[in-house]
């Protein structure tokens, strides 16, 4: 299987019925399939969709030389959005989705746990739906240092002090509106729950590949505080592709989805492999890795 779902290019041939797409077009797209036939589908919700699948995991990726995509997947790009900013659409269209589901409104308080990739984005997408202060929780500088430049107000590094803690001492004891987990981690995902004021909300986008244990204290901050917990996954909506990649390519375009701090690497693709073993292996300074096909 080759792998990866988030990418751009150039169109290189089109089929007979497709009209709208013309060879030479600078394109991204919506990698993920879904059935359109399933009860979540015909209700408008294909992010729910039960047969629902991406590239590069039942069906060959991104990581090569060309791409085959139905042509209700492929967008055209406007000029001011370039291919390495077009290679970051799809995991924006997430975040976009994850936020859609909140009821956050201008003025609010964000937190967001964990600063990688989506956690970034979702700085950006925080203000774009009008958060006010907008707090970035990692245990990495480096990481830290790259949310400021998204436009983080204020960072806290759990390992000085508990998250929620030192978050209570910046909101004078009250916590956010809302609190997005981005980490994927058993421990963050405890720990977000923590982070809300009475009332507020959390959004889960990160994936814990392990159990979850949370202790009391956390766990009973969603009954006592009565708190919205939402899960996020995917970034579909009705009419396909969905508001998620025509909000994202707009942002892109005027300049307020900028992911330029957060791309690290700029690769070719031979050396994808190396780098996949350096981020396995722990090494720092890897955020987005950008992996270029040979000419």
């Amino acid at each position: 299987m080759t792998f990866g779902h988030e990418f751009s290019g150039v169109v290189a041939a089109v089929g007979s019925d497709v009209k709208d797409l013309k060879p030479g077009m600078r394109v991204a797209a919506c990698p993920t399939f879904h059935c359109g036939t399933c009860s979540y589908c015909e209700t408008g919700e294909p992010s729910r969709c039960t047969s629902l699948h991406v590239i590069g995991a039942r069906r060959d990726g991104a990581f090569a030389t060309q791409v085959l995509l139905p042509a209700k997947q492929v967008m055209a790009l406007p000029d001011a959005v370039d291919f390495d900013t077009a290679a970051l659409i799809e995991p924006s269209a997430v975040v976009a989705h994850g936020f859609y589901r909140t009821s956050i409104q201008p003025g609010a308080t964000v937190a967001i746990m964990g600063c990688g990739s989506i956690g970034l984005l979702a700085i950006q997408w925080a203000r774009i739906f009008g958060a006010k202060t907008i707090y970035a929780i990692d245990i990495d500088d480096g990481k830290l240092g790259i949310a400021q430049k998204m436009g983080a107000d204020h960072v806290i590094n759990p390992l000085t002090a508990p998250a929620h803690e030192q978050l209570s001492l910046l909101t004078d004891g009250v916590g956010v509106d809302l609190a997005i987990e981005s980490a994927g981690s058993p421990i963050t995902s405890a720990q977000v729950l923590a982070l809300p004021k009475k009332g507020g909300e959390v959004v889960y986008m990160g994936i814990p590949y392990g159990d979850v244990p949370i202790e009391r204290f956390y766990f009973e901050k969603i009954v006592r505080n009565e708190l919205t917990v939402y899960g996020s996954w995917n970034a579909l909506s009705a009419p396909f592709p969905g508001k998620e990649w025509e909000a994202t390519i707009f942002y892109m375009e005027k300049g307020l989805i900028n992911v330029k701090p957060m791309i690290s690497h700029h690769l070719p693709l031979k050396e994808g492999p190396q780098a996949f073993q350096k981020m396995i292996s722990g090494q720092p300074g890897y955020v987005k890795v950008l992996l270029y096909p040979e000419e």
